[in-house]
C-alpha cells in the first residue's frame, strides 16, 4: 500500500480526554472523536486523576467504535494501531495503551507508542497548511502541562530549545483562573474575560531569564504577583477581573512571542508553529502573528486541545519509515521528546 492510502486507528488518553481518530496518509482525517470530561472535573477545580482513568474505562470501546464508524472502514482495513504512551497520567495512559494493545492482538495490526508532546507537534500536518511546510520548523508547545519550544530539522528530528522551568503557561491559566474566580479550565475563561478588560491596567512581571536560560520559561513568579494583587481587594465584587485577566494574559503572551521570535531568528526557522491547548488563546495568535514576519501557523481549535486524530498524524510519519513496537511496551508518564 502506498504512504497515501495508510490507514491508521489512534488513541489517545493521557489526560482528561477519551479520544479516537482513524487517519490516512498522515494527513486526512477520516475520523475524530473526543469524550471530553471538563465538566466532571469542574467541581475540582483541576484534573481529578483517579476520576478521569474511570471514565475512561467507561467510554472508550464506544469512542473507538464510533471513530470506525465516522471513518467507514473495518478493522480489517487498517495498517496500524497508535497509542499515546506519554506523557500524561499513569492511570488514564493505562487505559489507552491496553486498548490499543488488545486491538492489535485481536486484529493482528502493528502497533506504535506515540509522544503526546510529539503528537501535539502533527497537528499541524492535519490543516490545510500541510503541503507547505518545510524544515526546519520551530514549533512552541503550549498546553497544561507543557511549555516547550523545538526545532525540527526534519520528521522525527526535533532539538529542545527551551521549556518551563516552573509552571507550564496553561497550567499558570488554570491557577490564575481559581484566583480570579472563573470557571474551569482556565485558559478559555481568562481569554473571554480578557476582552473586556484592559491588558495595561496592571504592570505584572515578564521572566527575562537571560544567560543559558534565554529561550527557558518561567510563570510562577507571574502567579505570585496576580494572587498578591488579587489579596488586596476584600471580596470578588470588588476585584476587577476583566483588568486583571487581559493584564495577566498580556503578561505571558508577551514573553512567549518574544522568546520564540528571538529564536526563530536566531536558527533561521522558515516558518512558526504553534501547538497545545494555549494555542487556541486568540490574543497569542493575533500577537504572534503581527510581531513575526515568519508564516505563523495555528491548528484550529479542534486541534488544539488532546485529540486522537493528532497522534495518527505523528504516527504516520513513523510508520512508513518502518517502525514497529512490541507489545511489551509500558507507558512512561514522564516521557521525553529529546
Amino acid at each position: 500500500m502506498s504512504d497515501d492510502l495508510t490507514r491508521i486507528l489512534a488513541i489517545e488518553t493521557s489526560c482528561d480526554e477519551t479520544a479516537a481518530a482513524v487517519i490516512a496518509g498522515g494527513t486526512t482525517m477520516l475520523s475524530n472523536v473526543i469524550a471530553s470530561q471538563t465538566e466532571l472535573h469542574a467541581r475540582y477545580g483541576g484534573v481529578f486523576p483517579e476520576v478521569a482513568s474511570r471514565r475512561h474505562v467507561e467510554v472508550i470501546h464506544a469512542i473507538v467504535e464510533e471513530a470506525m464508524r465516522e471513518a467507514h472502514i473495518g478493522f480489517g482495513d487498517l495498517d496500524c494501531v497508535a497509542v499515546t504512551r506519554g506523557p500524561g497520567l499513569v492511570g488514564s495512559l493505562l487505559v489507552g495503551v491496553n486498548m490499543a494493545k488488545g486491538l492489535a492482538v485481536a486484529r493482528n495490526l502493528p502497533i506504535l507508542g506515540i509522544n503526546h508532546i510529539e503528537g501535539h507537534i502533527y497537528s499541524l500536518w492535519l490543516t490545510e497548511e500541510a503541503p507547505h511546510i518545510r524544515f526546519p520548523v520551530l514549533t512552541l508547545v503550549v498546553s497544561g502541562g507543557h511549555t516547550e519550544m523545538y526545532l525540527m530539522t526534519d520528521h522525527g528530528r526535533y532539538e529542545l530549545l527551551g521549556a518551563a522551568l516552573d509552571d507550564a503557561a496553561g497550567e499558570a491559566f488554570d491557577k490564575v483562573g481559581r484566583l480570579l474566580g472563573l470557571p474551569f479550565p482556565g485558559g478559555p475563561a481568562i481569554d473571554r474575560a480578557a476582552e473586556k478588560g484592559n491588558p495595561a491596567a496592571f504592570r505584572f512581571p515578564r521572566a527575562v531569564m537571560e544567560g543559558g536560560h534565554g529561550y527557558d520559561f518561567s510563570f510562577s513568579g507571574l502567579k505570585t504577583a496576580v494572587m498578591r494583587q488579587v489579596s488586596q481587594y476584600h471580596s470578588p465584587a470588588t476585584m476587577p477581573t476583566a483588568d486583571l485577566a487581559a493584564s495577566f494574559q498580556a503578561a505571558v503572551v508577551d514573553v512567549l512571542v518574544a522568546k520564540t521570535a528571538a529564536a526563530a531568528e536566531a536558527v533561521g526557522a522558515t516558518a512558526v508553529h504553534i501547538a497545545g491547548g494555549v494555542s487556541a488563546n486568540r490574543a497569542l495568535r493575533a500577537t504572534m502573528r503581527a510581531r513575526l514576519e515568519l508564516p505563523v501557523r495555528v491548528p484550529p481549535p479542534a486541534l488544539c486541545t488532546d485529540n486522537a486524530a493528532m497522534i495518527g498524524a505523528a504516527a504516520h510519519f513513523h510508520f512508513i519509515r518502518g517502525r514497529r513496537d512490541s507489545l511489551d511496551f509500558d507507558v512512561v508518564p514522564s516521557l521525553q521528546l529529546v
